[in-house]
């Protein structure tokens, strides 16, 4: 039985319990971010794995380089609903360099649940930076090798391949919706993915993207004339996860090409019209706030459908580390209703 508690406000939350994830290197701090969240999932709406509920197996992806990349498939128990179950691919967040499926195990759940959706929850590879694997012990850099840019995106598109190729097997009908979602590093890698379905005109194609907080434009690739509307990397600095974000410092760990359309989708050369309609959820504080609210302009002005919740006040990630507040719940919430309009014909 899920643990209950009272709701808790902003304040309440953030007295009870400050963020406390530590390290004195970088596997370190993955590993505490790791422990901090998995502390806190007890407190989540779906706490756990629902087994009358939705059914989850683990598969092996064949990737382009022969590398296996695991993912967690969830199907609703009762079945699909009328016309099939819509095909659902989560990308986990962790700023290219952590994170796991646990990241994006309540939302699966929830979208079979909820929607009757089978949810394909990718475990891409991510980047490690040299510095941070020349400060461990020998055996910790053989765990570790480098899965830089482009790796993780073509994790990502091979995975929803593979998908598309399987889904008799996984009990999926791609003809009644096709999302790609994630938050965060998450988001990016959904966008672009959702690029390429256009770009390659993907068949099915990919019909809803859910752009959860999701990185969208590097400081450096911003347009001149949008300078003045690109300040929240800058003067966000209350956000408790994201405080201490400086430029480049994502880019030293995943080493993307600075102008490939598979890191930025904001300046795609081929522009945005023809690509899926997108659900936004962007937080007051965040940093990457004002990059959502470009990209979501930038979708609008092509003639994309896009639906934009904004969560004033509050900061990156904070319904996954505060997940017992009211305004954590309504996010909850919000998400559901957003990708069940995502998959609104």
């Amino acid at each position: 039985m899920r643990h209950q508690r009272a709701p808790m406000n902003l304040l309440q939350a953030f007295e009870a319990r400050p963020m406390d994830i530590k390290g004195n290197d970088f596997f370190e701090v993955r590993a505490s971010r790791a422990e901090h969240l998995q502390k806190l999932r007890y407190l989540y709406p779906i706490p756990g794995p629902i087994p009358n509920e939705v059914t989850e197996s683990m598969h092996e992806v064949p990737a382009r380089d022969g590398y296996s990349i695991r993912v967690r498939v969830y199907q609703p128990v009762k079945g699909p609903p009328e016309g099939g179950s819509p095909l659902v691919m989560m990308y986990h967040e962790g700023g290219w360099s952590m994170g796991d499926l646990t990241d994006e195990d309540l939302n699966c759940r929830m979208f079979a649940r909820d929607l009757g959706c089978v949810c394909v929850n990718v475990e891409y590879r991510y980047g490690f930076s040299t510095a941070d694997l020349w400060c461990t012990t020998d055996s910790q850099r053989r765990l570790a090798p480098e899965h830089q840019f482009p790796i993780g995106v073509n994790d990502c598109w091979d995975a929803l391949k593979w998908a598309l190729d399987n889904s008799p097997s996984l009990k999926a009908t791609p003809t009644q919706g096709v999302i790609v979602g994630g938050a965060s590093a998450g988001g990016n890698l959904a966008a672009v993915v959702a690029l390429l379905s256009r770009d390659t005109s993907l068949s099915p194609p990919i019909t809803g993207q859910y752009l959860c907080v999701p990185a969208v434009l590097p400081e450096y690739n911003v347009p001149e004339h949008l300078a003045p509307l690109y300040r929240s990397r800058y003067d966000s600095r209350s956000d408790p996860v994201l405080k201490d974000l400086q430029p480049g410092m994502i880019e030293a760990i995943y080493k993307p090409e600075e102008k490939s359309p598979l890191w930025d989708p904001f300046n795609h050369p081929n522009e945005h019209k023809g690509v899926a309609k997108a659900y936004f959820q962007v937080c007051g504080l965040d940093p990457l706030r004002d990059e959502a609210v470009l990209y979501d302009r930038k979708l609008r002005e092509a003639g994309v459908l896009t639906r934009f919740d904004l969560y004033a006040g509050y900061g990156h990630m904070f319904w996954t580390n505060y997940p017992e507040m009211k305004r954590s719940m309504e996010f909850v919430e919000d998400t559901l209703n957003g990708v069940r309009w995502l998959l609104e014909k």
